[in-house]
């Protein structure tokens, strides 16, 4: 399937963001709940997504029903068969929420990038555009 250039490139970038989110997150909290007995432990695999408590993850919408439109909605899973209490869930994506916001400058200094609550999600939003290829 052929992918236009910049866009490789900027889910590339985008993907280092979210990888140093989630080794910020294992380093904060990476011992708060056991890890799932099937997934591998931090740094096991060369994807910080696929090992240790935390999967942080981007995932493109359209934003079709949503007031803020377009945009790559803040996806946290935690890892773990540990009951997890809704409100430290809530606190875990406010903060992969907040470290998201921080690092979006360094990341993509040239865009206008923000951080915005789309209902209970978290979402980026603003200047997606390429260019030409």
């Amino acid at each position: 399937m052929y992918q236009h250039a910049k866009l490789r490139a900027f889910e590339n970038q985008l993907k280092a963001l979210f990888n140093e989110v989630d080794h910020q997150l294992e380093d904060r909290w990476g011992n708060l709940y056991s890890v799932h007995p099937n997934r591998p432990r931090r740094g096991e695999t060369a994807d910080p997504e696929m090992d240790g408590l935390f999967e942080v993850a981007p995932d493109f919408t359209p934003g079709i029903g949503s007031e803020m439109g377009r945009g790559y909605i803040i996806n946290l899973r935690v890892a773990t068969l540990d009951r997890l209490d809704s409100g430290q869930y809530e606190a875990l994506m406010q903060e992969a929420a907040d470290m998201v916001k921080r690092l979006l400058p360094r990341y993509f200094p040239e865009r206008d990038l923000r951080v915005v609550r789309d209902g209970k999600r978290f979402k980026i939003i603003g200047d997606f555009s390429l260019g030409f290829a």
